[in-house]
């Protein structure tokens, strides 16, 4: 296993400023996943840890050890690309076997350590095919077999799911998940994906522009997001962002906007009266059939979903204020109606004019 250390790490191409004094530690057996949206920095990171880009500025520290100047093959890293990056005139098992024919690794060892990480992946009945003649799913296994069979410290993923449909993304997802607790190896992995990073993570990096926004565990990163920008690109569908202002009357606190009026819990009571936006995940709005509730929208879309049904509500923005529920029944809603809302009190988040949250209730 390795200790992965990045101290003050920058890169730049040109005016580019990619990478922006990144400093973070991944503790041995760790399952990191870096994400953010295109462009944030994440790829050129983790290049930058297994040697394919050079640091502007700072270090890299491997169990203590600067690698700045080490080739990629002398820092005991495997890399799964994002394409699977296949020889087509090879066959799986001299796919998978490439990296130890390039060590010396005697024949006898290499037909051994194939068989092994081929059942490990569950593609031992692949070894005789050419990519060609294999799956999106099967090739990236075979990608994944032929990093293991190099037996890393480190695995680093960028983005390997991605060219993958939904239901085989899934099946690959618990594929890396089982493969982290079987080798007990520490695991770096580049998403854009948020549902990636939720299921997969011991912590996320959330990365923008260059910068490492927040670090946390998947929960710590969902429930108490530090900023508009993580509260928007966490969940799906995402929380709800309303626009507003806080208004102080009678020693209590109200979130107003153009469409609606809510009390807020007693730990905003002191927050300061002014410009904020309120926000609130859709399974965290209760929905009642008749009178009662927080406040009254509009049903703008209804979404079945089989078990649960997502109603969509017009909150005077463009953006649909979103509740999620459970029971068929809500299926049969019609746009148009208007519908009572109360929100657990406990899961407000309120936003500042520099979409930084201001503390409250937890």
């Amino acid at each position: 296993m390795a200790r992965i250390e990045l101290c003050n790490l920058e890169k730049s191409f040109g005016a580019v400023h990619a990478v922006k004094d990144l400093s973070f530690t991944i503790e041995d057996g760790e399952f990191v996943v870096f994400v953010g949206p295109s462009g944030c920095g994440k790829t050129t990171t983790l290049r930058m840890i297994a040697g394919f880009e050079d640091p502007t500025s700072g270090e890299i520290r491997i169990d203590g050890r600067v690698v700045n100047d080490l080739e990629p093959r002398d820092r005991g890293l495997g890399m799964v690309f994002q394409s699977h990056a296949l020889f087509p005139h090879k066959n799986v098992a001299q796919n998978i076997e490439f990296g130890l024919r390039m060590k010396n690794v005697p024949p006898e060892e290499r037909v051994k350590r194939v068989r092994e990480v081929a059942e490990m992946v569950r593609i031992g009945h692949l070894l005789e095919k050419m990519p060609s003649q294999c799956s999106g799913g099967e090739s990236q296994r075979v990608a994944l077999a032929r990093t293991l069979v190099t037996n890393p410290s480190t695995f680093l993923l960028d983005e390997p799911l991605s060219s993958l449909d939904a239901k085989l993304r899934r099946e690959l997802r618990a594929e890396c998940d089982r493969l982290h607790q079987a080798l007990k190896r520490t695991f770096i992995y580049v998403t854009h994906d948020q549902e990636e990073a939720m299921t997969l993570a011991d912590r996320i990096v959330v990365m923008r522009l260059g910068e490492i926004v927040q670090i946390g565990s998947p929960m710590e990163i969902y429930s108490n997001p530090v900023n508009y920008f993580v509260a928007d690109f966490f969940g799906s569908p995402s929380m709800n962002l309303v626009a507003g202002e806080i208004v102080q009357a009678n020693g209590t606190a109200r979130f107003r906007s153009a469409s609606f009026d809510v009390a807020l819990p007693d730990s905003f009571k002191a927050a300061k009266a002014g410009a904020v936006t309120l926000g609130i995940r859709p399974e965290h709005v209760g929905v009642t059939l008749g009178s009662g509730g927080d406040i009254e929208l509009p049903v703008r879309l209804v979404e079945p979903l089989g078990k649960d049904t997502l109603l969509y509500f017009d909150a005077g923005v463009e953006r649909a204020f979103v509740a999620v529920t459970e029971g068929l029944g809500m299926a049969e809603i019609k746009a148009g109606e208007r519908i009572a809302l109360s929100f657990d009190r406990r899961r407000i988040h309120l936003f500042d004019g520099d979409g930084l949250r201001i503390a409250g209730a937890r």
